[in-house]
């Protein structure tokens, strides 16, 4: 297991606020937006954002690699890899929807051993670290303790791409469960992490969305995957299921694999 140091952590808190304040500076202003290649938006205050990590990462640990949305990629067999989502939600950030955050993951040897999740507008700070736990604006947070299905709280993200690519999976999900919410982008599984949600299932996510993810939910004490149970990693399809407990994700799995074999 691979500790993280108090000086890795103190700049990952760091950067998260500096990345808060410069993603407000453009919050509900007036912004060109342009459109990438995969038709996904993006703004300067994303860019910005990026750039500004960059640029003290690159001064305080010069031999670690990175991995960014919007400036591309490093060595990622480099043994320290720094993943970057500058503005995970862009689409709600454009919309003056509160519910965006930065991303952050400290990767070493390929694991990720710190995960961050940042919500400018609602003034939060998820923070994850193998071996510590993970807690919210300092303090303490853990996963719940469901294991049942039938009483989980779960959250649906990207429902339109679920419906036009996975519509038995979506209507599986719709029925599934106690309580049931449609999402998007990273806030859901924060609140995974923090007791407040018992499962999300996400899909079309990149390595700067689940990285970050990963490394704040497991120390929590939950459990994310791909939609086959793999670990994820770098190559990992963006098909993605995070639960509070081992049993509860392995119940929720059968249940999406029954309802995809159904077909």
């Amino acid at each position: 297991m691979n500790a993280v140091s108090s000086r890795i952590i103190q700049i990952s808190i760091e950067l998260a606020e500096g990345a808060a304040a410069t993603a407000l500076r453009y919050f509900r202003a007036n912004l060109d937006i342009e459109v990438k290649s995969d038709e996904s938006p993006v703004t300067a205050a994303d860019k910005q954002v990026e750039r500004e990590v960059r640029e003290v990462l690159q001064q305080e640990f010069p031999d670690h690699a990175i991995l960014g949305e919007e400036f591309g990629t490093g060595d990622l067999s480099a043994d320290h890899v720094w993943v970057i989502d500058p503005i995970d939600g862009t689409r709600s950030f454009i919309g003056g929807h509160p519910l965006f955050g930065f991303l952050l993951a400290h990767v070493t040897k390929g694991m990720p051993t710190l995960g961050l999740i940042s919500m400018p507008a609602l003034d939060e700070l998820y923070l994850g670290t193998t071996g510590s736990g993970a807690t919210l604006n300092g303090e303490p947070i853990k996963a719940s303790n469901q294991t049942r299905l039938s009483d989980a709280i779960i959250y649906i993200n990207e429902g339109e791409k679920l419906m036009a690519q996975e519509p038995d999976i979506l209507k599986s999900l719709v029925e599934a469960g106690h309580t049931r919410r449609f999402g998007y982008d990273c806030y859901p599984h924060a609140l995974l992490a923090a007791g407040h949600v018992d499962a999300v299932i996400d899909y079309d996510l990149k390595p700067f969305d689940y990285l970050p993810l990963k490394g704040l939910i497991e120390p929590a004490g939950g459990i994310i995957t791909d939609w086959d149970g793999k670990p994820l990693d770098y190559a990992s399809d963006g098909r993605v299921i995070s639960a509070a407990t081992p049993a509860l994700h392995s119940e929720l799995l059968a249940h999406m694999r029954s309802a995809s074999s159904n077909n």
